[in-house]
């Protein structure tokens, strides 16, 4: 029994032999059925543009736009009417017919608020 676990384990079985065949089959049930019964923790990471000067523009599902800014751009916005003057500035500046509606705070993994998304009707 040890010696075929040395064996798996060590991987000593030739190409196209069954053993070696059970190994390729096991790690790709695995690789793709695991996630559905694992719960590995990962979600997507927010981020934001990679340059200050860039706004990324997304689709919303209502139709309208979402800008997301980042939050170094606001400057020292520091109070929500501050904030919004800031986006509506930012945004305004990109599409002159663009009226900001709301906006929430993008945090990356740690909490921190990274970029500020812009609800933004047309």
């Amino acid at each position: 029994m040890m010696r075929l676990l040395n064996s798996y384990f060590f991987w000593s079985y030739e190409r196209g032999s069954v053993q070696y065949d059970v190994m390729v089959t096991a790690i790709l049930l695995f690789v793709f059925v695991a996630p559905r019964f694992i719960d590995f923790k990962d979600k997507p990471v927010a981020t934001p543009p990679i340059r200050s000067s860039e706004v990324l523009v997304k689709s919303g599902r209502d139709g309208n736009l979402i800008y997301e800014v980042r939050a170094e751009d606001l400057g020292n916005a520091s109070t929500d009417a501050e904030r919004c003057a800031a986006l509506s500035r930012i945004v305004e500046s990109i599409s002159d017919d663009a009226t900001l509606e709301s906006y929430q705070p993008v945090v990356d993994t740690k909490g921190k608020i990274v970029a500020y998304d812009a609800r933004v009707r047309r």
